[in-house]
This record gives structure tokens, sequence and C-alpha cells, in this order.
């Protein structure tokens, strides 16, 4: 059984082979409380800064776990798939699905747009509220599938100020089930690439258009209409399968 891990962006400067540290609140929180750690169990720390460090726990209690750091290595579990999820907000378990499992499967950011049909966003603090629990689910899904850079979760947009901000000459795909091409008729983009979900009542016709004008191709994933929170996962695995790491 692997070791546990936790993200420790804190102490980003703090982890130095051969001393001890002690983790951050809500780390020793979870050693201590959630997984009933105890002394001389070993965990995983990484920072987001690259790489993840092999430690010791040498003394726990309630509320204080401090951890001897015993080695570093740099091993990355980055795709070389650099894809992008503009995901239209949708339900919360939708869209909480859709963050925790595009991060399992190697995205490398994910930025929230808010299209016609989209899930009411609250405004204000709330909102920053709701994409700060995104965020804790893309760090939750780092720990469980062993990424050390978390991706970030960017502040929701309109879709219209994403599309006309965005360079018309990068690649991307938007999703609709009408549209004619298919993966079999793609070849390998260069650079990063956005990969465009819509709501759960979809994209308009007018969404779909002003897609493609800001350079996004239009792409069908087969017969069947997928939910929301399961296209994005879905394309993702049958892009790694055609360029990235499940070949």
């Amino acid at each position: 059984m692997s070791a546990p891990r936790f993200f420790v962006p804190e102490m980003v400067a703090d982890l130095v082979p051969g001393e001890s540290r002690a983790l951050p609140e809500s780390a020793a929180r979870h050693a201590a409380r959630v997984l009933r750690m105890r002394a001389g169990d070993a965990l995983t720390l990484f920072t987001g800064a690259g790489g993840e460090f092999a430690a010791t726990i040498v003394s726990i209690d309630r509320h204080d776990v401090v951890a001897r750091v015993d080695g570093f290595a740099g091993v990355e579990r980055e795709s070389p798939l650099v894809a992008n999820l503009v995901q239209a907000v949708c339900a919360s378990d939708a869209m909480e699905y859709a963050v925790r499992k595009s991060v399992e499967l190697g995205v490398a950011a994910i930025q929230p747009v808010l299209a016609t049909r989209s899930a009411p966003l609250p405004a204000g603090d709330r909102a920053e509220s709701r994409r700060l629990r995104w965020s804790q689910i893309a760090v939750a899904a780092c720990e469980q599938c062993g990424r050390n850079r978390v991706p970030d979760v960017r502040s929701p947009v309109t879709l219209a100020a994403w599309l006309a901000a965005r360079e018309a000459s990068a690649p991307g795909f938007v999703l609709a089930p009408m549209a004619r091409a298919s993966l079999s008729t793609l070849t390998r983009p260069d650079g990063a690439l956005d990969i465009v979900i819509g709501p759960e009542g979809g994209f308009t016709g007018d969404e779909i258009a002003a897609a493609g004008r800001a350079g996004l191709t239009a792409l069908c994933l087969g017969p069947r209409v997928l939910r929301t929170e399961t296209a994005g996962p879905a394309l993702l695995a049958a892009l790694h399968a055609l360029w990235g790491d499940f070949r």
C-alpha cells in the first residue's frame, strides 16, 4: 500500500531531507483525525513546485504532526498532452465530478465558463467560495492520483468573454452532438489545446457558431449524448489514448 500523500504548499521552502517539520494544520488534522496515522508511519509530501518528498511521522497528536523528511524524488506524472478543460458551470455535484475526474486524467487547467444554459452561479464572495471548493477538489484528486502539480482552477468568466480573449490559431475542440468531425478525423495538434464542454442543456446554436469563429473545432463523440460531467473526462481519456500517456 502506498504512503498517504499530502499537498503542503506552505512548506515549499521548508522541506529539507534529514530535518523534521510540523505539518500545516489542515494536513495534520487529516493525518491525525481522519487517517488515524501513528508515529513511524510513512507519508509523501508535495508542494506543487515539482517532485515529492518521502517522510516519516516522528510525533503525532490530535492537533500537531511532526514529520521527518527522508528524501526527495524528482518524479513527475504530468501528461505530455497539455489540455485545458473549459467547463460550462453546471449543477454542484456534476461540476465537482467533472473537476475531480479531469484532474485524475491529467488536465492542465480548468476554466469554468457561464453559458446561456449554465446553472446559476452566486455572485461575489459566494462565487469565490465555489471556486475555492473546486480547487480543493483538484488538490484531493492530485493527492489520490499521484500528481505533484495541481492544475489551476480559474475564476469563472462568461463564455463570450473567454472566446473573445482566446487566440483563434490555438488548437481546441468544442463538443457538439451534431458535429461531423470525430476523433478519427483529427491529427495531433501542436502545443496546448482547449476542450470546451457545454452545460446540462448543451450550448446553443449561436454559442457553437461563436466557438467556431474563435478557432474551435466542433467535435462529436459518437451517437450517444453524454452528460456534461462525463463529456470532459471521456474526451480527455480518448485524447490520451491517441496522443497522451495511455499509449
